[in-house]
């Protein structure tokens, strides 16, 4: 066994997490400006602005299949720093108007070197965190991922207010190029490690075995139940300006995080004891009335509370179905499982836009959200059926908290 006193919080841990907070910050401050951004500027319709929205996260996807694929032989330093690169190049092709097309190839593209980076700082600080603090270093590096998924959102929504599109580019290269100036200064992690994370990452990103099939059950109901949290990405500015909630608005995101920041500990624990239905029913009912009270909202007030109840609800979700994905198979396929969790989340945080922006001008977004509700009830449904009405078997077997490993 390790020493548990082993230094958990070195320079290169804490670099690593700024870097993927950095990324996962743009990520999702680009999430929330993209759909506004092609409606003024380009004229996109609903539908053209959710794809311009969730193309980036197909790009994602391709990047971490890319990456998961080389970055044992190339390195994962090496990796992470021509991902940082290419981040920050690609960024610069939102300042090139050249049609909606060209808008759409500049965010699959930007997504797939996002991919590429947040693939490289996953692996990286696996590297870096001593064996014996394994579960601890890498909850508190995801909590950058959390922390990125609220500061994003609240930031570009509160940008778009008082700056304009440019400026809001400008920031992410800005940060971009921070994060690549204190990459530069990592350590190359030993050659032992990188073999052991080049093994890994070929087993849970190589295209012939990426889907594990213990895993498939919650991997679908997580497509389906993803599709709200999509709609509030891209949709959520258009539906607060036609309310007049712009600036309750710009804060919907950051109470959204400050619920699942206060909420996550206790949702662990009682899955460990309790078992998955215990948090999992309780949260899609939560999400679901969310939703609701989103659509019906005429007041600030009553939209911040919408935002808590879909912290509680989406943010717990998230992270406990990853959880049973990982609890369902067994630890040396965890990676596996992971994979086949998050191509799923990816798939639905992607496509739900587009899907949903087809519908939208038939019954507008009042309307969308409501049908988002009944989504997620029958997303209830779809879990009950694949997984709920056996959890109860399942419930010792390996603890839930534990299983995680990233946000």
């Amino acid at each position: 066994m390790s020493n548990t006193n082993e230094k958990l919080w070195t320079k290169d841990f804490i670099i690593v997490s700024i870097i993927n907070l950095i990324v996962t910050l743009i990520f999702y401050l680009l999430m929330v400006t993209t759909s506004s951004f092609a409606v003024k500027e380009y004229h996109a319709t609903a539908s053209q602005a959710g794809l311009a929205t969730g193309i980036y996260i197909v790009g994602v996807l391709i990047g971490r299949l890319f990456t998961g694929r080389v970055i044992g032989t190339v390195g994962v330093k090496k990796i992470l720093i021509l991902g940082l690169i290419f981040f920050i190049s690609t960024t610069g092709l939102y300042y090139i108007h050249a049609g909606i097309l060209f808008l759409l190839i500049s965010r699959l593209v930007n997504g797939m070197t996002a991919g590429i980076t947040s693939t490289a700082t996953g692996t990286l600080v696996a590297q870096i965190v001593p064996m014996s603090r394994k579960g601890e270093g890498i909850g508190y590096f995801s909590m950058s991922s959390t922390l990125g998924t609220a500061i994003g959102p609240f930031l570009g929504m509160f940008l778009t207010r008082f700056t304009s599109y440019n400026m809001i580019f400008f920031l992410c290269l800005i940060l971009g190029a921070f994060a690549l100036i204190i990459g530069l200064t990592l350590k190359q992690p030993v050659m032992k490690k990188l073999t052991k994370a080049k093994e890994q990452s070929k087993q849970a990103f190589s295209i012939k075995n990426y889907i594990e099939p213990n895993a498939m059950g919650i991997a679908i109901v997580t497509f389906f139940m993803s599709f709200g949290y999509a709609a509030l990405l891209a949709f959520l500015t258009f539906f607060a300006e036609e309310r007049h909630l712009i600036t309750a608005a710009s804060f919907f995101f950051l109470v959204y995080a400050i619920a699942i920041l206060l909420t996550r500990p206790f949702s662990g624990r009682f899955m460990d004891t309790k078992g998955s239905n215990f948090v999992m029913i309780p949260c899609f009912i939560l999400l679901a009335i969310g939703l609701f009270l989103v659509s019906v909202a005429h007041s600030g007030g009553l939209l911040l509370i919408a935002a808590a109840i879909v912290g509680v609800g989406y943010g717990n979700l998230q992270s406990g179905a990853q959880a049973i994905a990982i609890k369902l198979t067994s630890p040396e396929r965890s990676g596996l499982a992971t994979s086949t969790f998050f191509i799923a989340l990816d798939a639905g945080l992607g496509f739900g836009p587009s899907i949903l922006g087809a519908i939208q001008p038939i019954i507008g977004y009042g309307k969308l959200f409501i049908a988002l509700s009944f989504i997620t009830i029958l997303s209830l449904a779809l879990y009950i059926v694949l997984h709920g009405r056996k959890d109860k078997k399942l419930i010792r077997i390996q603890p839930y908290h534990k299983s995680l490993g990233h946000h």
